[in-house]
C-alpha cells in the first residue's frame, strides 16, 4: 500500500513536470526539500505531531517552501498534508527523483562488497552495467558489508544480482537441509 501511495503521488508531480517541461529542476528543488526535512528533524517532528492542527501543518509548509520553490511542489506538499500522507514523504520525493532519472536514462546503482574496491575497479563495474543494461548513465553507489565474504552484490531498481560467496553458501545450506538422509 505504501509503495501504491508514493507512486501515486510521485507519478503526479512527473507528469505534471514533464507537462511544464521541468523535471530537472523540481529533482533539484526536490533534492533540497529532502535535504531541508533530513537536516531539521524537529520539522517531521511537528508535521506528524497529533495535537497540532491540519491549519497549522500546512501554515508550516506555507513558511518554509512557498516563493522558495515552485508553487506546484508547494501544492503538493500541501495535499500530502491534507491527505495525512507526510509520514510518506521521503518515499514520495524519492519515487519522484528515480522517474526524473529513468527519464533522461540514468540508472542508479547499489553495490555492496567485502572490501573496498579501488578506483580502477569501481570504473570497470561500471562499464560493465553500462554495457548490460539499457542506461546512458549510472550513478553508483558503494557499501562494505563483510558478511558478503567474497564477489558482489548488485541492486539497481527493483534488480538484484547477487553473485556473493554468502549467497552461494546459503543456497547449498538450504539444498543440505532439504536432502533426505
Amino acid at each position: 500500500m505504501a509503495k501504491l501511495i508514493s507512486s501515486t503521488y510521485a507519478g503526479a508531480l512527473f507528469d505534471l513536470a514533464l507537462e511544464k517541461n521541468r523535471p530537472d529542476e523540481w529533482q533539484q528543488e526536490v533534492e533540497a526539500i529532502q535535504g531541508i526535512i533530513r537536516d531539521n528533524p524537529a520539522f517531521s517532528e511537528l508535521m506528524l505531531h497529533p495535537r497540532i492542527t491540519k491549519e497549522e501543518k500546512l501554515k508550516l509548509v506555507d513558511e518554509a517552501f512557498a516563493g522558495k520553490v515552485d508553487p506546484e511542489i508547494v501544492g503538493l506538499l500541501r495535499i500530502i498534508v491534507e491527505k495525512d500522507r507526510y509520514a510518506r514523504i521521503n518515499e514520495i520525493f524519492t519515487e519522484f527523483i528515480n522517474l526524473v532519472k529513468e527519464h533522461k536514462n540514468e540508472g542508479v546503482a547499489w553495490v555492496t562488497t567485502a572490501k573496498e574496491l579501488t578506483d580502477s575497479q569501481k570504473k570497470a563495474v561500471m562499464d560493465r552495467l553500462l554495457e548490460t543494461t539499457r542506461f546512458d548513465a549510472m550513478e553508483m553507489h558503494y557499501a562494505v558489508d563483510e558478511g558478503v565474504i567474497a564477489g558482489m552484490v548488485i541492486r539497481i531498481g527493483d534488480t538484484v544480482v547477487d553473485s556473493s560467496v554468502r549467497s552461494k553458501l546459503n543456497g547449498l545450506t538450504r539444498q543440505l537441509l532439504q536432502a533426505q538422509v
